[in-house]
């Protein structure tokens, strides 16, 4: 007698139901291959490796878990060439010297971060004379466009990479603006620095005849990335005379939360031959600077007093100690010549540190922070993704 409500059993209906098919997994472990600690490092994913390896259309639907905390961390994915797909995803942590850990990926509902999440930001700024401004939880710059050059009441012609001073982890650029104060510190830092026409933090030009040959103001920027993890843009410059050759570029800036030091690519295309020129990336003179320059570790580096008693600044520049050709200076600047390939952007980093910001006290700890920065660029972690 067959029972109301009772179905006839299917074989292998009840296996599937008790062992459902597995979801797709990964699993990556990262390598820290020197004695350095890492703090906030940036692990990037390539999408295509993990579309192919988890059958998932949008990798904003992975999932990152530590394994040790198991816990799912902040990821970021980043279409680096604004084509409508993303090419890699993003996500940070803290490895001790020589130490290896290892994360868990899985697929499952797009995450959508929370704004508290956000450590890194960035945008043109019309309001503020073709400004364009960025930042993370520790630094903040801004560069400055076309129609600054003939703005009545201030113009400047420069591409100098400005200077603002955070005491803060959060983000600050819109709060300033909007208040329009940010010269005076009213507990979150300002901008106490006037990189003028100078290089200022990290701008570049080029090096010929022994003289620098910068570049006018930007005039053109795009925006490919606004965090949480990582700003990432490119500025557009019209081509310029340097010694005889005329020379385009355009900058890619990046920088990730809870660094100091920005990722620059100047992409340098040429009317003549470039044979004769070098790659300059400068910091600005001032009346107290203290500047060393290492070759060898590829690290030109200044220590100065704030106006106004505003404590100190240390600014720092690193670049591939291969590329290194030498240091010069002009009446503004301290500069570090790197090589020039026509069909290969000249890479560098460029950033700051403000004993008021409390992550450092002294020269010392600045001079520590880049020689570790440098190690740690020379020796990239070490990734690994396996199916699971």
């Amino acid at each position: 007698m067959r029972h109301a409500g009772l179905f006839p059993i299917v074989p292998g209906l009840v296996w599937a139901t008790l062992c459902p098919a597995a979801v797709p997994g990964a699993a990556v472990t990262v390598r820290n291959p020197i004695e350095v600690a890492r703090p906030s490092e940036t692990i990037v994913l390539q999408a295509a490796e993990l579309r192919q390896m988890l059958g998932v259309d949008d990798v904003r639907k992975v999932h990152v878990r530590d394994e040790r905390g198991g816990k799912d961390l902040l990821v970021q994915a980043v279409d680096t060439n604004d084509d409508g797909a993303f090419e890699q995803l993003l996500f940070q942590a803290d490895l001790a010297p020589k130490e290896t850990r290892r994360f868990l990926l899985t697929v499952g509902e797009r995450q959508i971060p929370r704004l508290e999440d956000y450590k890194t930001y960035g945008r043109f700024v019309r309001e503020r004379r073709d400004d364009f401004a960025w930042e993370n939880d520790r630094i903040a710059h801004r560069m400055y466009g076309k129609e600054l050059e003939t703005w009545p009441r201030e113009p400047l012609t420069s591409s100098a990479i400005d200077v603002w001073s955070k005491r803060v982890r959060k983000l600050v650029i819109n709060d300033w603006y909007l208040v329009d104060d940010y010269h005076h510190d009213h507990g979150e830092g300002a901008d106490f620095y006037s990189a003028g026409k100078s290089r200022g933090c990290g701008g570049s030009g080029i090096w010929a005849g022994g003289k620098l040959w910068p570049s006018a103001n930007f005039r053109d920027s795009r925006v490919f990335a606004a965090g949480p993890i990582r700003v990432l843009f490119e500025l557009t410059y019209e081509a310029w005379t340097a010694d005889g050759v005329r020379v385009s570029e355009k900058k890619r800036i990046s920088l990730d939360a809870g660094h100091n030091l920005d990722r620059i690519e100047s992409h340098y295309t040429f009317e003549g031959s470039p044979t004769a020129l070098a790659h300059a990336i400068g910091i600005r003179k001032w009346k107290d600077s203290e500047m060393r320059s290492d070759r060898a570790q590829g690290v030109l580096r200044t220590w100065e007093t704030v106006e106004g008693g505003n404590g100190k600044l240390g600014i720092g520049v690193i670049a591939d100690p291969a590329s290194a050709t030498g240091f010069a200076q002009d009446d503004r600047n301290f500069l570090m010549l790197t090589k020039i390939d026509p069909a290969a952007p000249s890479v560098y980093h460029a950033g700051f540190g403000w004993t008021k910001s409390g992550d450092f006290s002294s020269l010392e700890d600045w001079d520590r922070y880049l020689g570790e920065c440098a190690a740690r660029l020379r020796a990239p972690v070490e990734v690994r993704i396996e199916k699971r």
